[in-house]
């Protein structure tokens, strides 16, 4: 059934995407980038399914400390030998409130041991979420100097000492942008391993940060490769009309 990511689906995929980019590119270092993409889905096959399994101490001591609380509640008074029928109407409140205080910072603690192994969980996912986060950004900087006017020739007269070596042919380019966008693509599969074994609604939300970063980002690429793909039209017209 397909009802749920396979992360060694998503691992085969980006292996290959990165052979493809390596056979095109030899000499870029954007197959480089690819091989940090699959080493990190590696990793997060690895520590989503590790922290979706993870069983520790967490989960102990909150029923140890519920217990340690009843203890102290119902068997407290009789172990300081505590008799409140011949107490004053005084020192029976100071006991009651003494009792109701252990109560509700009992329940408080309680509280925060139950959510003690989530809050360990979300780190380390946050964490992991923010090297793909970065690696997002690593990604649409090999795109950003790529522009398709000037793989056509166009004002290449009008570069400086300073400006980017453009020696891509249309095509080329076009194929870098649509690597590009797989990549990013990717990067939103390999966070959602994340969602998909934390069931943590701090996890999703960053899963849908990263997921919508790319998409943004991508949209930039493929606009680039419209108006590449126009200007080829254009330019195959011009050439049939001549």
């Amino acid at each position: 059934m397909y009802r749920a990511l396979d992360a060694d689906k998503i691992i085969a995929t980006i292996d290959l995407l990165q052979r493809r980019i390596q056979e095109r590119f030899p000499r870029l270092d954007l197959a480089a980038v690819a091989g940090d993409l699959s080493a990190a889905a590696r990793d997060t096959r690895e520590r989503a399914a590790a922290l979706a399994k993870q069983r520790s101490v967490f989960n102990v001591l909150p029923y140890l400390f519920l217990v340690a609380c009843f203890v102290s509640v119902f068997a407290l008074p009789y172990l300081l030998d505590i008799e409140f029928r011949n107490r004053e109407g005084g020192e029976l409140i100071q006991t009651l409130e003494a009792l109701l205080n252990v109560v509700v910072f009992g329940g408080i603690a309680l509280v925060y041991l139950f959510t003690l192994h989530g809050r360990w969980r979300r780190e380390r996912a946050l964490m992991a979420l923010h090297e793909l986060r970065s690696l997002v950004h690593v990604i649409d900087m090999h795109q950003l100097t790529k522009d398709p006017s000037l793989a056509l020739g166009e004002e290449r007269e009008r570069d400086t000492a300073a400006s980017p070596k453009r020696v891509m042919t249309a095509f080329e380019l076009g194929r870098y942008l649509d690597y590009c966008s797989e990549m990013l693509s990717l990067t939103g599969k390999v966070a959602a391993l994340y969602a998909q074994e934390l069931d943590d609604p701090v996890v999703v939300e960053a899963v849908n940060d990263i997921e919508m970063l790319a998409t943004n980002l991508s949209r930039k690429v493929w606009q680039k490769i419209a108006i590449l793909q126009a200007a080829l039209g254009q330019m195959q017209i011009r050439a049939l009309s001549e």
